[in-house]
């Protein structure tokens, strides 16, 4: 399957720039679900997976994590960075936002977060690239960290599966009528590295099915 590339994405979210927060209408269900059953309160740091405008980032910071819990992200794009640093500011040094190239793989030492996340990321990315991302989340997770995806997910019910069934014929004409972003099914991606399944729920906001998914690593 078609998906863009790292230059493709960079360019589609320079320019959707802050408009990305429209979005939430339908992702904050899922999101919202991560944070419940994610354990936030206790994490010491927290790695995130292309941060967007950095929103969830902050909402972290000012209602669950601790004082002393750091963050750091990364996005692709230039102006996501820029927005979330600008949204994150008032963390000072307990927040770090940093431009990626695209690689999956980071800088960041092994075993030195307990949680980390992606939004509604995994599904504009190759398979390939998907699988790359869950196993760098393994490296950076100390042993019994938690890996929080959400994403867009197939239908489960008649309305969702047709309006899935239209975006996925969309994503099929051309990725970029959709954001690049295309339904997936997260549990076959958790079976290349040892996880342990916490947490699984589906939601439909508005005939939108997403995925929330919780696993330990091990």
């Amino acid at each position: 399957m078609k998906t863009l590339s790292h230059e493709e994405a960079r360019r589609i979210y320079d320019f959707i720039g802050s408009k990305q927060d429209s979005q939430a209408f339908y992702e904050d269900v899922a999101t919202r679900d991560l944070v419940r059953h994610g354990e936030f309160g206790t994490a010491r740091a927290v790695f995130e997976f292309g941060c967007g405008t950095g929103r969830f980032a902050k909402t972290l910071l000012a209602e669950h994590l601790g004082a002393k819990a750091r963050y750091v992200a990364v996005d692709v794009s230039p102006k996501m960075v820029a927005l979330a640093r600008q949204k994150l500011s008032e963390f000072g040094d307990r927040a770090r936002v940093v431009l990626s190239d695209g690689n999956p793989r980071t800088s960041e030492p092994a075993a030195s977060f307990d949680r980390f996340v992606s939004n509604y990321v995994l599904d504009l990315l190759s398979e390939e690239d998907i699988r790359s991302v869950v196993a760098e989340a393994h490296r950076l997770l100390r042993p019994g960290g938690l890996l929080c995806l959400a994403s867009l997910a197939p239908g489960k019910n008649v309305l969702s599966r047709a309006v899935m069934a239209v975006w996925s014929f969309l994503h099929g004409l051309n990725p970029k009528l959709v954001g690049g972003c295309r339904p997936i099914d997260l549990l076959p991606f958790l079976s290349d590295n040892p996880w342990k399944l916490r947490h699984r729920q589906g939601f439909a906001p508005y005939g939108l099915p997403s995925e929330a998914v919780i696993a330990e690593r091990v």
